[in-house]
């Protein structure tokens, strides 16, 4: 308690001294204390038993603003171009991803099969639809508007699982969502895109399909043949993959916010607003479609998370192929660190919330 009171005291101070360099107009040398102060913050939250699943979404916060004070570094390095290793990352996550999946994970769709119809036709008609109906609302520039309508377009990802152990839902059902959804995806996202985002942008529908092979399909195979073949053998990677998976993650977030820094500045607030009531929607329509269904309380708790929560990583490789990084890539990278936030505060809210009693009560009321 003495560790997490003294780190909260120091990153209350650098934030002091953040404002204070701000109110004086210093901006120059304020940003290292606005990402110290995210660093101590998250350490604080790791020590702390019911704040621990928020540490890592605050220090991509913490990357963020690191990468808005000092762009050039994310941007280029002498002649490279940082972008470039966007793709490979995401490979490299993907196969991860699959590492840690196997291929009982699909049987999954003949154990519940009306969990995973319900699940995906969530998820791929709830969120698509919001992300078409903000952009449209707020008034996005086109491209911008596409990374709106993309991030909605996506899967769910590996933090969805997680979310659904903490939320005591059903993780199998979460687990093989995921798989089913991810597997899907060079179908339906360039459908969904082709579709909402077409009057936005041009969209080309086959080359976004073998982009998500590329990134996606192909890793994650291997991965799921690597897991098949030396599942034990490995202990090494089981525990190498996740730290290397956010580091990953982090990164890439750090180089579109650099690339997309300028347009950031102007219209970041409300893509914040944006990714937080597509994000919430996402979770309310996702859990009150799944009761209208009648399904029971934890299957309720895991597609809302998998309806909310997508894969912001796929969605920024996407952009990247795309060739519109610095703007079709901002909402991804916006909505990302968003959603790891909400779903942790969802899943610690219903972790306190017992699934058998609640179903209980709510057939009392009925």
């Amino acid at each position: 308690m003495k560790n997490i009171k003294l780190l909260l005291g120091v990153s209350l101070f650098c934030l002091i001294i953040f404002i204070v360099m701000l109110v004086l107009d210093i901006n120059q040398t304020s940003g290292p204390f606005l990402v110290l102060f995210f660093l101590f913050l998250a350490l604080a939250a790791k020590q702390h038993t019911s704040f621990k699943g928020f540490s890592y979404a605050i220090l991509i916060f913490g990357a963020v603003s690191l990468s808005m004070f000092y762009p050039q570094p994310f941007v280029q390095m002498g002649d490279f171009q940082m972008k470039k290793l966007i793709v490979p990352l995401l490979q490299i996550i993907m196969f991860g991803m699959g590492t840690a999946m196997s291929f009982n994970d699909f049987v999954g769709v003949i154990k519940m099969p009306k969990g995973v119809l319900v699940g995906l036709i969530c998820q791929f008609t709830i969120m698509p639809v919001l992300g078409f109906t903000i952009a449209s609302i707020f008034g996005f520039s086109a491209e911008i508007a596409a990374g709106v309508v993309l991030i909605g377009s996506s899967p769910s990802g590996l933090a969805s699982n997680v979310m659904a152990y903490l939320a005591k839902a059903n993780v199998a059902l979460s687990v093989t969502l995921t798989a089913v959804a991810t597997m899907l995806a060079p179908l339906m996202t360039p459908t969904l895109m082709e579709f909402f985002a077409g009057e936005f942008v041009p969209i080309d529908f086959w080359g976004m399909m073998w982009s998500i092979v590329k990134m996606v399909i192909l890793p994650i195979i291997g991965g799921l043949l690597f897991n098949h073949f030396f599942h034990g053998k490995t202990p090494w990677l089981d525990k190498a993959m996740p730290i290397l998976s956010m580091a990953g993650i982090a990164l890439i977030i750090m180089v579109i916010t650099a690339a997309g820094r300028d347009s950031l500045l102007s219209i970041g607030l409300f893509l914040i607003v944006a990714a937080i009531v597509h994000n919430a929607a996402g979770y309310f329509l996702g859990y009150w479609g799944c009761r209208l269904f009648k399904m029971d309380e934890r299957d309720c708790r895991t597609i809302a998370l998998e309806v909310g929560m997508q894969n912001g990583g796929l969605a920024s490789g996407i952009a990247l192929e795309m060739g519109k990084v610095a703007t079709v890539g901002l909402a991804p990278a916006v909505f990302g660190p968003w959603m790891n936030i909400s779903g942790s505060s969802l899943a610690l809210y219903w972790r306190d919330k017992d699934p058998d009693k609640t179903e209980v009560q709510d057939i009392e009321s009925n």
